[in-house]
């Protein structure tokens, strides 16, 4: 399975790491990798189905590299860390937040999102939301809708001085809101003229 694995590229790599076992300034090291990367909180409660026992305490990490990685390549950067277990390529970026977090299984022990690590240029709350674009849309029509905005650059001002968290998303769909606040605003002296 090695051999398969060694085969393998990806641009995000999985990885675990035991509390037992990892050197003190894990941080530090991965720092020092130069690669951007998220850790999930000590999952110190969690259960083995199979034996009723708990696991060790252990974090997941992800690297996300700007280029195709190799599984060797991933193996040789993380040897610092005293051999992370279970490197695997991350097929979804969303699956392995919830897992950081068992946000989407409610059988198992419940993690906090503030105890998420990341350096290296990950950035969390950018992170958090891109995977909420569809709440972060109707807060931004909801805005338009209970400030009475009429113009697009009014729309901009607000979300500048209230949420720069929004600010990417707006830029990245301005058509969409441009057009919608045009329509609104046609609507509106429709029924006043």
């Amino acid at each position: 399975m090695v051999e398969k694995a060694n085969n393998l590229r990806s641009s995000k790599w999985t990885f675990l790491i035991y509390k037992d076992s990892m050197p003190s300034n894990y941080l530090q090291i991965l720092e020092e990798i130069h690669v951007p990367f998220m850790l999930s909180p000590w999952h110190d409660k969690d259960i083995d189905p199979k034996t009723g026992k708990a696991k060790k305490a252990h974090k997941h990490g992800v690297l996300y590299f700007e280029r195709l990685k190799s599984y060797s390549q991933v193996v040789a950067l993380l040897e610092p860390l005293n051999g992370p277990e279970y490197i695997e390529i991350v097929h979804s970026t969303v699956g392995m937040y919830d897992y950081f977090t068992h946000a989407e299984t409610p059988s198992k022990e419940p993690y906090n999102v503030d105890d998420i690590q990341y350096g290296c240029g990950f950035d969390l709350s950018e992170f958090l939301a891109l995977q909420n674009q569809t709440g972060q849309i109707n807060e931004i029509l909801t805005i338009i809708d209970n400030k009475d905005i009429r113009e697009f650059n009014d729309l901009v001002r607000i979300i500048r001085e209230n949420d720069t968290n929004l600010l990417k998303l707006l830029a990245s769909k301005s058509y969409f809101f441009s057009r919608y606040i045009d329509s609104v605003r046609y609507g509106r002296l429709d029924r006043e003229g």
